[in-house]
């Protein structure tokens, strides 16, 4: 009798690829949970086709007979695909196919629930459906054992740091936030704060982090007397942001990725967000959920000198295995299975 829990073996899987790594994320972080290896395939359409996405045509040099076409080759049992670029070629999949391509859209795809057989959207998203499944926080591979791993095998890098320490998870400018002067200078004090604690701290940057913030961080870690007990990724070697996010007593986490932000839930340590300028009503709502489920706070601007001491519990947050599951649950009924 096969497992109900699982996927059929030998299920093939394509992910459909925008060039934006917070959908990547996503789809990686489902297809990894179902034990699938999947196929990375592309999507690089003209300008003028991207332009019309999600409502028109896929390009026509992706044509299925074209070898490096998104498209060529054997069609998959499932695909995943999340950014507006990516909806015209999973409805040409679906439709070349004959149907019998099972097709999962994470994130809203802005043209309805007819997009995928199974579409899946964070709360703070106004889609919904019978086809459309909802979690408060997005899926990513930061998975109970790999976070397990990372403490049991720490990096190097950060051996030398007190055992307890503070992360700083930093994101950069995006369409509603970004990091101006003030925002500059509010996390260098934080920085300063946090050494001058006796608290270890490890910093993390994104591809996004504005190069001056680096700066600045660097510059007031070495005037803080504590540079010993810091640790600011270089862009050198691997980015060590899983064993941040795993050996961190707390974390700090710039509120400009509901991804990071997502992220961090899933460790169970707390959180404490720093809200750069700008904002999103979105993300405010995101932020506001998970407040009200104990994984963070507001970092407070006027902060007392023991701010940085503050600890508290809750259940790590992570909806990966639940829209793993619900991926299951309707591919079976879809196969008839």
């Amino acid at each position: 009798m096969s497992d109900q829990s699982k996927l059929p073996d030998g299920t093939c899987a394509w992910i459909l690829l925008s060039g934006k790594i917070g959908h990547e994320v996503n789809c990686l972080g489902v297809a990894h949970e179902l034990g699938l290896a999947p196929q990375m395939r592309r999507v690089h359409a003209r300008s003028f086709f991207e332009f019309f996405a999600p409502w028109g045509p896929i390009d026509p040099r992706d044509n299925p007979q074209n070898p490096e076409s998104p498209l060529h080759g054997p069609l998959p049992d499932i695909v995943f695909s999340s950014g507006r670029t990516t909806v015209p070629y999973l409805r040409a999949i679906k439709k070349l196919s004959g149907g019998k391509t099972f097709t999962v859209f994470l994130q809203d795809p802005r043209i309805g629930t007819g997009a995928a057989d199974l579409i899946w959207v964070p709360e703070h998203d106004r889609l919904r459906g019978d086809n459309v499944l909802v979690t408060p926080t997005s899926p990513h591979h930061l998975r109970p054992s790999v976070l397990a791993a990372a403490r049991a095998n720490p990096d190097p890098r950060l051996l030398h740091l007190p055992h307890t320490r503070i992360g700083l998870v930093l994101g950069g400018n995006s369409g509603a936030h970004r990091f101006e002067a003030r925002d500059v200078a509010a996390l260098t004090a934080l920085v300063s704060e946090i050494l001058q604690s006796g608290q270890g701290l490890m910093v993390t940057p994104s591809r996004r982090t504005p190069p001056d913030l680096m700066q600045a961080l660097r510059v007031a870690v070495a005037e803080s007397g504590s540079a010993e007990r810091a640790f600011i990724w270089d862009g050198t070697g691997d980015n060590p942001y899983v064993q941040i996010l795993a050996q961190a007593s707390a974390l700090v986490v710039t509120a400009d990725s509901v991804n990071m932000v997502g992220e961090a839930a899933s460790t169970g340590a707390p959180i404490f967000i720093y809200e750069p300028t700008g904002g999103a009503t979105k993300m405010s709502g995101f932020v506001c959920k998970l407040a009200d489920v104990g994984a963070l706070r507001l970092l407070p601007e006027q902060r007392t000198a023991g701010w940085a001491l503050e600890r508290w519990s809750y259940p790590p947050v992570d909806a990966t295995g639940i829209i793993a599951a619900d991926v299951v649950r309707r591919y079976r009924a879809f196969r008839g299975f």
